[in-house]
């Protein structure tokens, strides 16, 4: 039932809650901003950079990805010393503002391929902000029931954006002539989408926001947070399986753009189409993951496993149809992994470190990319786009069965100290 006694369908029940929802409905805007400037971004890197396009769109995706390698363990903490709908409102500033000009400099005809690598590392640079607060703000609007539904319609909504934006940004480039400039006038609606979460964020109800306690301001924060990750095998699976995946795997703004252009010869609108294709398997494993009540080990495991398997069999594909039928399927795999480790992560994790919890997560999973795009990019530069999948989705496979059995070896030894522990205590001479 919702707040009007009305009957909500379990898929959807977190919109019942006034807050999400408004929060919801700013990410939906902005989110499709985010994903038409991707693609509008990497064609305007195409097009400076000639036939170094590969190279420059993996430095280029580097530098977006490398804030959270360096900057996530602080902004987690931020995040857990400060209010996080007003962080958030000031980390949607910080990323509009490399947007705006960005687009400028492209619709002015100025844009240079320099110009791109400092304006992602500053907009990387909200980001690393932004993430930490975002992804632990859900479990502060909705109630603790609901974190898993809400975490879903969270990626659904990222994936529902994600259906619409690169196919509309391809046909806008395409019908603003296909060059530099039409990528700029997306960027532009992209910077001007982040006023959506601002307002959502500014008129939601304070009162209702279940906020943790402040972090100790104290040294050593960042400190305890790592020390609680290594004391849990079972979160250290899920850092180690994330990492594999995002540097190796989760490449797609290179792979897919590489494969549009150098295998398949195609232009912008086929490009942006292809995101379109990825995002109805994304979309339809978000929904899923809405509806899901429990999320176990085993179901992160396997579908690691499947998305290696389908970004190898991507990279076999013959034909740009074959390429894009499969997309779906990687989409859903891609999703169901990422959202069941997401998950598992917020629902394992005490209230008080889950910022800075979730800022180590997101430096993995995020920050491997400027480790793993330069080496997508030089590997598509070298041997050919088919590579960039074939060694990708292999990689994500054997980190995932190293992963797997480094969680068994941790997981036995803390069982036997447990053990070892217990049994002084359970054969001690009782006490007079």
């Amino acid at each position: 039932m919702n707040d009007r006694g009305v009957t909500t369908s379990p898929t959807f029940r977190s919109l019942a809650n006034p807050n999400y929802r408004r929060y919801a409905a700013g990410g939906v805007v902005s989110n499709t901003g985010t994903w038409m400037q991707r693609v509008a971004q990497d064609w305007l890197v195409l097009q400076l950079a000639g036939a170094s396009g590969a190279t420059a769109l993996g430095i280029t995706t580097g530098l977006q990805f490398l804030p959270f390698l360096l900057l996530t363990p602080v902004a987690g903490l931020v995040a857990d010393r400060v209010p996080k709908h007003r962080l958030l409102q000031l980390t949607n500033l910080g990323m509009a503002l490399p947007a705006a000009v960005l687009g400028l400099l492209a619709v002015t005809g100025t844009a240079e391929v320099w110009h791109v690598y400092v304006l992602a590392l500053l907009l990387g640079s909200a980001s690393a902000f932004d993430a930490p607060a975002r992804q632990s703000f859900v479990s502060e609007l909705v109630d603790p029931v609901d974190l898993t539904n809400a975490v879903g319609l969270n990626s659904a909504s990222f994936n529902a954006a994600r259906l619409v934006g690169p196919g509309l940004a391809g046909l806008l480039i395409a019908a603003l002539g296909g060059g530099a400039v039409g990528t700029g006038w997306v960027i532009l609606f992209n910077a001007v989408s982040y006023a959506a979460p601002i307002w959502s964020l500014r008129h939601l109800d304070v009162s209702r926001i279940d906020a943790a306690a402040p972090a100790d301001r104290g040294p050593g924060a960042i400190k305890e947070g790592l020390a609680y990750v290594r004391a849990r095998p079972d979160l250290l699976l899920m850092l180690s399986m994330v990492f594999f995946a995002g540097t190796f795997g989760l490449n797609f703004q290179i792979t897919s753009a590489l494969m549009a252009t150098e295998v398949f010869d195609k232009g912008p609108q086929e490009f942006g189409l292809l995101g379109t294709f990825l995002a109805i398997g994304s979309l339809s494993g978000a929904l899923l993951a809405a509806r899901r009540a429990v999320v176990r080990q085993r179901l992160v495991v396997g579908s690691a496993l499947a998305f290696g398997v389908s970004v190898m069999l991507a990279g076999l594909m013959p034909t740009y149809l074959t390429f894009a039928l499969l997309a779906p399927v990687t989409g859903l795999t891609a999703l169901t992994f990422i959202t069941a480790a997401n998950t598992y992560m917020q629902l394992h994790t005490d209230a008080g470190v889950r910022g800075r919890v979730m800022a180590l997560y997101l430096m993995i999973f995020m920050g491997g990319t400027p480790i793993g795009a330069p080496i997508i990019g030089w590997i598509g530069h070298e041997y050919g786009a088919r590579w960039t999948l074939l060694g990708g989705g292999l990689m994500t496979i054997v980190g995932v069965a190293l992963s797997a059995m480094m969680y068994l070896r941790l997981e036995r030894a803390r069982r036997e100290r447990v053990t070892a522990v217990a049994e002084p205590a359970a054969t001690a001479p009782a006490a007079f």
